[in-house]
């Protein structure tokens, strides 16, 4: 686990031949980053993603300019793809549970974040997956989606039915 994702500076280059120096986002707030910026962006990291095929921080960093740049499936292939090269990435399992909520996928989101807090090796770590979960959880206690039914709808479907035949009988008699 490294934490290569925390930049330190906001001067880079991709020349550095070490993997886990990344290049500074290009980005303090997302809805103000220039379009053509964040192109750029993505390009290099799926230069870095080819030269270093074994970097799950590389492709946690693309996974997350892909959802910056409001490219879901681009971004959830690259997030998946962090995770499989290493599993116990604390970053790569938190911004897949974070995609998942901001997709509003709440159940997979709590149980993915519930994994990032298990990998969390720092307190900071741990503070930031549990913030993640509160939202989550707050988000769940009230949303709609959480209606289930319980009932059976056959006799309101069956009433709803007879007043469109009725009213469809008084229009024809009419």
């Amino acid at each position: 686990m490294s934490t290569a994702l925390v930049g330190t500076t906001t001067t880079g280059s991709l020349e550095s031949r070490n993997p886990s120096s990344l290049p500074p986002v290009p980005w303090r707030d997302v809805h103000d980053v220039a379009p053509e910026t964040l192109t750029a962006y993505i390009a290099k990291l799926e230069r870095m993603c080819l030269e270093y095929p074994e970097s799950a921080d590389v492709r946690t960093a693309l996974g997350m300019a892909h959802a910056v740049n409001v490219d879901v499936y681009k971004s959830m292939d690259a997030l998946e793809e962090a995770r499989a090269l290493e599993p116990e990435n604390f970053w790569a399992q938190l911004k897949y549970a974070e995609l998942h909520y901001r997709l509003r996928a709440l159940n997979k989101a709590e149980a993915e974040t519930r994994r990032a807090a298990d990998l969390a090796q720092s307190p900071i770590q741990l503070a930031i997956a549990r913030k993640q979960m509160a939202d989550i959880r707050t988000l769940k206690h009230g949303a709609v989606r959480n209606v289930h039914f319980t009932k059976p709808l056959t006799v309101p479907a069956l009433v709803f039915s007879a007043g469109i035949v009725l009213m469809f009988v008084v229009m024809l008699w009419k």
